[in-house]
């Protein structure tokens, strides 16, 4: 049998945890910054993780990254 083969958007934009959850960045953070407040864009910043529906669907696509 071949070896899977992961998608490559998704390679960049998602990692594993320890605990196995698929920790991801947030959207609407590359451009079109000055009508965004401060605080918005502060909080985009940060990390956030695929909700629970999604994280069986994002780990079948990067098999090798766990």
């Amino acid at each position: 049998m071949p070896k899977m083969k992961s998608h490559s958007g998704a390679k960049k934009r998602f990692s594993l945890t320890a605990t196995g959850k698929v920790k991801r960045g947030h959207q609407n953070k590359s451009h079109i910054l000055s009508k965004k407040t401060t605080k918005r864009k502060r909080r985009l910043r940060t990390t956030a993780y695929v909700s629970q529906t999604q994280e069986k669907t994002v780990k079948s696509i990067i098999p090798y990254k766990g």
